[in-house]
């Protein structure tokens, strides 16, 4: 079990407060990780740092913003003066504030630009800036493990029919920013992994398949009607594949897209 340990490791995860990004953290604290928890909202970053104890940190951090990353850069510096461990885990994904419009707004023929372009500052030049800026740490101490986080629609097309309700209502459309954006980070895994491989710096994309959070019925049923186990995945059935490739276990791995989705792509 010495091969996952994370001991005297120093981690960050960006979003840190999102559905698994807190499940993030206290995996990487639990296996013995110091955890600098990273996110938009300081004050419950702070809050939720100092509930995994007092090795860890909270900060603020917004991934679209060079000033912002370089602060926490040197924060990680003044504090711990290394960095083994970073998750590119900050993105957006769509919500739609009135659902009579669902539909409309989220049709591809009506998808705003904005939208579009809201999801590839924070999804893919968030993780491109985070790993720019943070990276230099790893690149100076010669080691360090980068993850990624996708998504299974980085990899295939998402199927509409899972978001018509039990009476066939095509309640509202996956867009094209979310799988677009996704895809981009796997690809973006790939590039980094062959440019700082002979710096010791491994770079890996986990791809999570959907997670239940309180979704209609329906939804939930058309779901887990596609996958091989037959459900959607908790907020913790990532923990261990996020603790496997931060440590030692995955030594030999790099370039790879661990796709942890419940056999979702598998057929």
């Amino acid at each position: 079990m010495e091969l996952f340990s994370l001991k005297d490791k120093v981690s960050v995860v960006t979003g840190a407060l999102g559905l698994i990004g807190k499940k993030h953290c206290e995996a990487l604290a639990d296996a013995g990780s110091s955890v600098i928890v990273a996110d938009i909202d300081e004050e419950k970053a702070i809050a939720f740092a100092a509930s995994l104890g007092r090795e860890h940190t909270g900060v603020y951090l917004d991934v679209t913003n060079e000033a912002s990353i370089q602060d926490l850069k040197n924060v990680i510096i003044e504090r711990y003066d290394r960095l083994d461990v970073l998750v590119n885990n900050a993105a957006i994904n769509d919500m739609f504030e009135n659902p009579a419009l669902a539909r409309e707004h989220s049709a591809f023929e009506n998808y705003p630009l904005s939208a579009f372009q809201k999801s590839i500052d924070v999804n893919i030049t968030g993780v491109f800036l985070c790993s720019q800026i943070l990276g230099q740490i790893m690149v100076e101490q010669e080691s360090g493990s980068i993850i990624n986080i996708a998504s299974t629609y980085g990899i295939v097309g998402p199927d509409q029919n899972i978001y018509k309700d039990e009476f066939g209502e095509q309640i509202f459309y996956k867009s094209a920013a979310y799988p677009v954006t996704k895809g981009a980070v796997i690809s973006f895994t790939r590039f980094l992994a062959a440019y700082w491989g002979h710096k010791g710096i491994r770079v890996n994309t986990l791809s999570p398949g959907g997670v239940s959070n309180n979704q209609d019925d329906f939804f939930i049923q058309n779901y887990a009607a596609k996958t091989l186990l037959g459900r959607m995945a908790t907020s913790s059935d990532y923990q261990g594949a996020l603790v496997f490739l931060a440590s030692d276990a995955s030594q030999y791995m790099t370039g790879a897209n661990l796709v942890v989705d419940g056999g979702w792509t598998a057929i």
